[in-house]
């Protein structure tokens, strides 16, 4: 699985996801995008899974129609 650290997501969760392919989004150059624009760049470049510690995230996307799944970290 590949899966993408959004810029609040903490590195060191990564060494759990031994076998998945990890990225983190500032490794990447997409520190500044908006929650929309990471959602598209993350679909465009193949990601499965977008881990995220943003709250927010639900009151300002719709992940209906998106391809890759969402996981919000409390």
């Amino acid at each position: 699985m590949k899966i993408l650290f959004d810029a609040n997501t903490p590195a060191p969760l990564a060494r759990f996801l031994r076998g998945h392919h990890v990225e983190r989004a500032d490794e990447l150059g997409w520190q500044g995008l908006e929650n929309g624009a990471l959602l598209d760049a993350a679909e465009q470049a193949g990601f499965d899974l977008l881990l995220t510690c943003d709250q927010n995230a639900p009151y300002q996307q719709n992940f209906a129609s998106r391809k890759l799944a969402v996981v919000i970290l409390s």
